[in-house]
């Protein structure tokens, strides 16, 4: 996160928890005669379930809430000089990551991640969350150098997790290397009638 978006996050964090709501991030993109705010917002950690066992998850309700508060809170304190809008997300399938505790949270899962400053000779990198070693996020990667990339969580701009949309049943099937899904429509071949 840019240090805006670190400022912005502090401000906004005790608001948007009073809403039930954990703050995961904020990005702060600024542009000509306009800038973007971005919030991601999720269900705290522990409460991913009701009180009926059910799954719970951010609804448009807890965003329309969050983005009617910070807006109140943004026109008072101001942290933004000049236009811009306010767009407040659930973090998606995608999910970005902000902190030290969203890798640990998701060691094992594969992540794209871009670089503020080059390392190795990389500005990008995608690779499996190994661990989390003080302020250090190693990565697994194939690599004919090396298999660890190892990153200081300040240099990380922005990452975000992959999908694995095999597993999600989203990934196309190859010829020849899977069978069809059991619901999946069986392809029809013509018929040829005589006449």
């Amino acid at each position: 996160m840019s240090d805006k978006a670190v400022e912005i996050a502090r401000l906004l964090t005790p608001t948007v928890q009073s809403l039930g709501v954990e703050l995961l991030g904020a990005e702060y993109l600024p542009a000509p005669g306009s800038a973007v705010l971005r919030l991601y917002i999720d269900v705290p950690a522990g409460q991913e379930t009701d009180a009926d066992g059910q799954p719970r998850s951010v609804t448009i309700e807890d965003c329309e809430a969050v983005s009617r508060e910070v807006s109140a809170q943004l026109d008072v304190e101001d942290p933004i000089s000049g236009m811009y809008t306010l767009e407040v997300s659930s973090p998606g399938i995608d999910r970005p990551l902000f902190t030290l505790e969203h890798y640990q949270r998701f060691i094992g899962e594969t992540a794209k991640v871009g670089l503020k400053l080059p390392q190795d000779g990389r500005r990008r990198l995608t690779g499996k969350i190994a661990r989390v070693e003080g302020d250090t996020v190693v990565f697994h990667i194939e690599s004919a150098d090396a298999n660890e990339f190892a990153v200081a969580v300040g240099n990380i701009d922005k990452a975000r997790l992959v999908p694995d949309w095999a597993a999600l049943g989203f990934a196309p099937v190859k010829p020849g290397k899977d069978k069809p899904a059991q619901d999946a429509p069986a392809k029809r071949r013509p018929v040829k009638r005589k006449k």
